[in-house]
């Protein structure tokens, strides 16, 4: 088991194989699917974005409210494949990893092998899990989306796999 505290840099990307495991400690953005299309209307027109993408890692997910005393309730993965279509554009912006469940098209694929970034798998139903890693959680953009906005979480020892890397490996085959 591998841990890597973020941010990820090219040369920590470059050492980790598809089907490696990762403790992951430090800042991510969660983002889905209104975030994501929010994100591309401004880079569209020209709006400066409210979040950097630069070495950024984003989550596909929505975290749900906290509980009392806690930093964030359940926040499992959602579907990467729903982000297929912007995650390359992300990726050639500079985005240093993406964290999400499932397959990823071969679009993705080639795009983490030219920008030497990773796609981490987390495990689909263990929400509450990942809701325990989170540290601190905070909306830092487009809050009318409510749990769709995107947030700045900072996670210690969050599991995850690689399930594609900047070499072409791919645990999906």
């Amino acid at each position: 088991m591998t841990e890597l505290t973020l941010p990820l840099t090219k040369q920590q990307a470059e050492q980790l194989r598809a089907g490696d495991s990762v403790l992951i400690s430090g800042t991510i953005l969660t983002a889905r699917d209104c975030a994501h299309k929010r994100i591309f209307e401004y880079l569209d027109k020209g709006i400066p974005l409210p979040l950097e993408i630069e070495g950024a890692v984003i989550y596909y997910a929505g975290p749900c409210p906290a509980k009392p005393g806690t930093a964030s309730g359940s926040c499992g993965p959602t579907t990467s494949a729903r982000m297929d279509s912007f995650a390359p554009r992300l990726l050639d912006l500079g985005l240093s990893a993406i964290i999400g469940k499932g397959e990823m098209s071969k679009e993705v694929g080639k795009a983490l092998i030219r920008n030497r970034s990773v796609y981490f798998a987390a495990i689909g139903g263990a929400g509450a899990l990942y809701g325990n890693c989170i540290k601190s959680s905070s909306c830092i953009a487009f809050e009318d989306l409510l749990s769709e906005g995107v947030y700045r979480l900072e996670v210690k020892r969050f599991p995850a796999v690689v399930a594609m890397d900047c070499h072409g490996g791919n645990i999906y085959g």
